[in-house]
């Protein structure tokens, strides 16, 4: 059984954040979230070495299939690993990747464990233009790799090798615990460093696959915000790739963020600045307009969500209108064919088909049946002070402009209520309610004026 082991121990200083390193997050998933996932496919067991902020990082990751292993004193990659020497099989592959490094493709690991039951070790490294900082791949006259030399450890030559270790490797496990209890920290940080493991290996005449990474962006390491946002960028940029291949209309891939997952039918399109967040369906012929969030969503087809709105936890039918500048919140459900206008927001309600919420309205805790129209700056008044109520407005039924509807309280079928009425009671079927005071003209009123 193949296993993993993540680094998650550091303390990401640079980052300048209570936070810890690794809960920072890309495309709306923690670091070490986005790793655990890419190895799930190709290992049985996954170690994640934990040490600074190690019950943060466990309260946030909610995962069965992780083996928490507790790195006490850091020192140095070589000693993390050593962490996990308990769990590893001898005959296992064991897989070493970063939590600070959440682009790694699964088909990269794969590749990379392939190679390793090949020749019992295999290397990822990537071409830098700027390979300051890292630890150089040194090769020898047949082009097979010899050892990896640590950028504060390396002299003039080996500055200008631009391939670069990438310090995720797949190694059986027989031969990594020998390498481990073989390091010793001779360098000028005095650490036990991983990548010192690759020498003794040449030394034993172990052949060392090498993977070259394609991308540098998919083997970037995160160490501060900067580094963070250009991670977030390529992820959203290979995300936008995808789903254009797959059909979908981004407008401009570099005004895109998905931070989840999108589900779409045929000719969807989204245009600029919009977020979708979670886990979104949008069914065939979807317009999202610019400037939209889109939160674990469900979106019918041929509907149009006009610019400037956020849908939330919610369900929208086929064939409507919602927005602009519309909020739709948790828990509510608009029907086919129903228009929700500009300034409206809704709040768990269940909306039927036809109906037209057109603007300037609120409508919290309601049921809305079928061909319904709400006029403009009309309110459910639903909360007491200390509980929810429950409007309930029936087909048919005609609201007027500025009426408030004080729950609990129900609207009969095919009702009008008059504009600007106040109701505190149910109102019946087929007929016209309205609250008003009488209209009045006082004649000798005059205007109040600055003293």
């Amino acid at each position: 059984m193949n296993t993993a082991i993540i680094l998650a121990a550091g303390q990401g200083t640079r980052m300048r954040s209570k936070t810890p390193k690794v809960l920072h997050k890309v495309g709306g998933k923690y670091l070490l979230q986005h790793v655990i996932d890419a190895s799930k496919e190709s290992v049985g067991e996954i170690n994640v070495i934990v040490g600074h902020n190690s019950e943060l990082v466990k309260e946030a990751i909610i995962d069965s299939k992780i083996n928490w292993v507790l790195q006490e004193e850091q020192l140095g990659t070589g000693h993390a690993v050593q962490q996990a020497t308990p769990f590893i099989e001898d005959e296992s592959i064991c897989l070493i990747l970063y939590s600070d490094v959440p682009l790694l493709k699964r088909t990269t690991i794969k590749q990379l464990i392939n190679k390793a039951n090949s020749s019992g070790f295999s290397l990822l490294s990537v071409l830098l233009e700027e390979p300051y900082g890292y630890g150089r791949i040194i090769r020898d006259s047949n082009g097979s790799i010899h050892s990896i030399v640590e950028q504060k450890d390396a002299n003039q030559d080996q500055l200008k090798i631009n391939e670069i270790n990438t310090g995720i490797m797949a190694i059986k496990g027989s031969l990594l615990k020998k390498y481990l209890s073989e390091l010793q920290p001779n360098n000028s940080q005095g650490e036990f460093y991983l990548t010192d493991i690759v020498e003794k290996a040449v030394k034993d005449n172990v052949n060392i696959a090498s993977l070259i990474c394609e991308s540098d962006s998919e083997v970037m390491g995160i160490n501060d915000k900067k580094q963070l946002s250009q991670a977030e960028r390529a992820h959203q940029s290979s995300q936008a790739e995808e789903l254009m291949s797959s059909g979908l209309t981004i407008m401009d891939p570099k005004r895109f963020d998905c931070r989840g997952k999108i589900n779409f039918g045929n000719d969807c399109v989204v245009d600029i600045n919009v977020i979708f967040e979670g886990n979104n369906d949008l069914g065939n012929n979807v317009v999202i307009s610019p400037n939209c969030i889109i939160k674990d969503s469900k979106i019918g087809d041929n509907t149009h969500i006009l610019p400037n709105s956020i849908i939330e936890n919610a369900s929208i039918g086929s064939n409507t209108s919602i927005g602009p500048f519309a909020r739709i919140r948790p828990d509510t459900s608009i029907g086919n064919h129903s228009k929700i206008g500009n300034f409206v927001e809704i709040k768990k309600s269940n909306v039927q088909n036809n109906s037209k919420i057109s603007h300037l309205s609120y409508i919290g805790d309601s049921k809305i049946g079928n061909d319904v129209n709400i006029g403009a700056g009309v309110i459910t008044c639903n909360y007491d002070g200390s509980n929810k109520h429950q409007t309930e407005i029936n087909d048919g039924a005609f609201i007027g402009s500025n009426s408030q509807l004080v729950a609990p309280v129900t609207i009969g079928e095919n009702a009008t209520i008059g504009a600007g009425s106040t109701i505190t009671q149910n109102a019946p079927d087929n007929k016209l309610t309205l609250s008003r005071n009488k209209q009045s003209t006082i004649d000798k009123w005059k205007r109040p004026t600055k003293k």
